[in-house]
Order: structure tokens, then C-alpha cells, then sequence
């Protein structure tokens, strides 16, 4: 667990949240979090890809091992 967040209080989260709004604007963060989840989208596709292509390796693997002996 991230040793930050375990320390905050009831009050500091809306503080924190009013910073952010007040440093980038109410326009800035749908963009930024809209930004955020396309690239989170798109880091799980590339490891299910990843995935996909060791799985496929090992089966190549195990079915190239039987047919040789």
C-alpha cells in the first residue's frame, strides 16, 4: 500500500481536489482523465497481446517437441 494515502485525513482529500481544480481548471481535468484512460486501455491491450503471443509461442513449442520424437 502507497504509505501516502494512508496518512490523510477527512479534510485534506477536498483540499487537495480544490487545488487541482484551481491549478488546471474544470476544462483540463476531463481531458487529462479522458487522455489517462485511453492510455490505460490501450497498456491492457498491449499485454493481453503480449499474453496471447507466449501462449501461442508454447503451444508452437509443445506441438514441435511431439512431432519430433
Amino acid at each position: 500500500m502507497n504509505p501516502l494515502l494512508i496518512n490523510l485525513n477527512g479534510w485534506e482529500i477536498p483540499i487537495i481536489v480544490l487545488v487541482v481544480l484551481i491549478l488546471f481548471g474544470g476544462k483540463k481535468i476531463p481531458e487529462f482523465m479522458k487522455g489517462l484512460g485511453k492510455g490505460i486501455n490501450s497498456f491492457k491491450k498491449g499485454l493481453h497481446d503480449i499474453e496471447e503471443d507466449i501462449k501461442a509461442d508454447t503451444s508452437d513449442n509443445n506441438s514441435n517437441t511431439t512431432s519430433n520424437k
